[in-house]
């Protein structure tokens, strides 16, 4: 089936306080974001009408805007309320939303004091971030060649748009062989997430999760831990050595785009899904069609 390009769709466009016509959202090539990655975004749900922690996603855009140095030129309040504008505009209840913060093009250069902040969201229709059948059999993922950067080179806890390049490209290797995703490392070598979502470990019935302070705290990543501990399930934050995965009996991805996603493989460690993992995915698919 022929994907349909992103620049080429019928709809609304929220840009800067305005309704603009899809094909008609565009930006300078010369921007400042394009050049140096001087933008912030984020990813959200909406189920049955109503956007899982928009606020939670509002506030997170802020706070990475700030880490670049940058200020939103609208409250938490303003971006949650055009989000939801900008849903009822396409006319959709189950959608997936893309808030995204970036500087203009008014300076073309690493400066970027007089630079304009603009703020675009656009909604879309998104199933699954993974293909439904592989997905309830567990997905396969390989070990990715970039690692997360070490916190005193970068903004590792922004969800930054410059950041996620390693991601892409790890994840376009992967899917060249034949897996879903790439298991990343931080620079010191611990496991650290998938190329877009948290991960998860089992063993015997403690669920263990890689320490998130130099890495983004996912919105879905919390909500699970929470889901779980309320189910009296033990949860351990801690660093996590890629030799331990053979001691594991199972694994997940956490993100709002892969929701809950089992895991078959991380490169030479298998996994089988068990009730832990099919627990949580049937749990976050109530908790969030129970919140519309």
């Amino acid at each position: 089936m022929a994907l349909v390009p992103f620049d080429d769709r019928d709809g609304w466009i929220w840009m800067d306080g305005d309704f603009v016509p899809w094909r008609e959202a565009k930006t300078h090539v010369l921007t400042h974001a394009l050049h140096y990655g001087s933008s912030v975004f984020e990813g959200e749900r909406m189920y049955g009408g109503e956007i899982f922690k928009l606020t939670e996603h509002s506030e997170r855009l802020a706070r990475s805007a700030e880490l670049l140095d940058f200020s939103l030129p609208y409250s938490v309040a303003e971006i949650d309320a055009a989000c939801k504008e900008t849903c009822a505009r396409m006319g959709m209840e189950d959608a997936y939303i893309r808030p995204v913060a970036y500087l203009g093009p008014e300076q073309v250069s690493v400066s970027a004091l007089n630079n304009k902040v603009h703020v675009a969201i656009a909604v879309w229709d998104w199933p699954s971030y993974f293909d439904p059948e592989v997905k309830k059999k567990g997905i396969r993922l390989e070990w990715a060649k970039w690692r997360r950067p070490d916190p005193a080179t970068a903004p590792t806890t922004a969800k930054a748009a410059g950041l996620y390049m390693i991601c892409t490209m790890s994840k376009n290797a992967a899917e060249r062989r034949g897996f879903s995703d790439a298991m990343m490392l931080d620079w010191r070598g611990y496991v650290a997430e998938a190329t877009g979502a948290n991960v998860f470990f089992v063993q015997d019935g403690v669920i263990h999760t890689p320490d998130v302070t130099h890495i983004l705290n996912g919105i879905t990543r919390q909500t699970v831990i929470d889901i779980a501990r309320a189910k009296g399930i033990e949860v351990v934050v801690r660093h996590i050595r890629p030799e331990e995965l053979a001691t594991f009996s199972e694994c997940f991805l956490t993100g709002s785009a892969a929701e809950v996603t089992p895991v078959q493989s991380i490169g030479e460690y298998t996994f089988t899904p068990g009730d832990i993992s099919l627990s949580l995915m049937d749990d976050y698919g109530k908790l969030v069609r129970r919140q519309s």
